[in-house]
């Protein structure tokens, strides 16, 4: 008979999904005894799923001997992240039908835009984005939605560090910003010009998790800065394309879109920023 389970008649796909969730909320190693009291399931019950989960490569241990996930599980995670850029690829082809455009999506990684996919539009835009560019929130429109919705800790967190001025026009201010970033969730939108190089604009909407409301990427078309002025005209397209992204990916997290092998170390990025910076908008 199985182990003894605060959950009675649990199923072993129960207990062995309970130990797994006990990593949601924090990616934290734990010991059996912490496992087997955040899971309710006896020891022995507990030491034997473990066993098997590391045989498996879901779980590893670290050098004291705690347990946290696994490679494989990783792995088999990328697939998931895999799949929505599948779903989202096309629907951003069909805002670029829509626009005749430059459009892009993105999601935010640490205080940075990262651009996870990308269509070129035939009009020559000033330093359009490439997928995996990377270039400060405050200065994109992308990186104002993202901003704009994340929580307040967060958005003050990034007000109080250092923010660059890519052009004379980069707004750095802020006080300027906050406001800003309270129009931006007012309207639903993000407009800018001038902001990151000159001779270019760009206006982003937000995507949201279906099913939580939390922001999960940033949907944008980026133009040229003399057509600024008309570029509010694609907001039913943007929203509606973003509507679909968020209906067709479901419960899959936004944030998994990023490709595997793109988390670079905060450490690095400042290496980076010379060449990834000089091609991206």
């Amino acid at each position: 008979m199985a182990g003894r389970t605060s959950q009675p008649g649990q199923s072993v796909t129960g207990r062995v999904l309970s130990i797994l969730a006990v990593f949601e909320d924090s990616l934290a190693p734990r010991s059996l005894t912490d496992l087997a009291t955040e899971t309710g399931l006896a020891l022995s019950t507990t030491h034997r799923l473990l066993a098997e989960l590391e045989e498996w490569g879901a779980l590893q241990r670290d050098v004291n001997g705690r347990y946290q996930i696994g490679l494989r599980l990783w792995e088999l995670g990328q697939h998931a992240g895999r799949q929505v850029r599948e779903i989202a690829r096309p629907l951003l082809q069909d805002l670029y039908s829509l626009t005749q455009e430059t459009v892009h999506i993105a999601i935010r990684e640490n205080t940075e835009v990262l651009y996870i996919d990308r269509v070129y539009g035939t009009r020559r835009v000033p330093q359009a984005s490439r997928v995996g560019g990377r270039l400060p929130l405050h200065a994109t429109a992308v990186g104002k939605v993202l901003l704009a919705y994340e929580e307040t800790w967060l958005r003050e967190a990034v007000l109080a560090q250092p923010l660059e001025s890519r052009t004379p026009n980069t707004h750095v201010d802020p006080a300027g910003l906050r406001l800003e970033l309270e129009l931006i969730r007012a309207r639903g939108y993000a407009l800018t010009v001038d902001e990151v190089r000159m001779g270019s604009a760009s206006i982003a909407v937000p995507i949201f998790q279906r099913g939580d409301g939390v922001i999960g990427a940033s949907l944008g078309v980026v133009t040229t800065a003399e057509k600024a002025g008309v570029l509010e005209r694609h907001l039913p397209a943007l929203r509606g394309i973003a509507r679909r992204i968020e209906n067709s990916v479901g419960a899959f997290p936004l944030r998994s879109m990023m490709p595997a092998g793109k988390q670079v170390a905060s450490t690095q990025w400042k290496d980076m920023r010379g060449s990834e910076h000089d091609d991206v908008q």
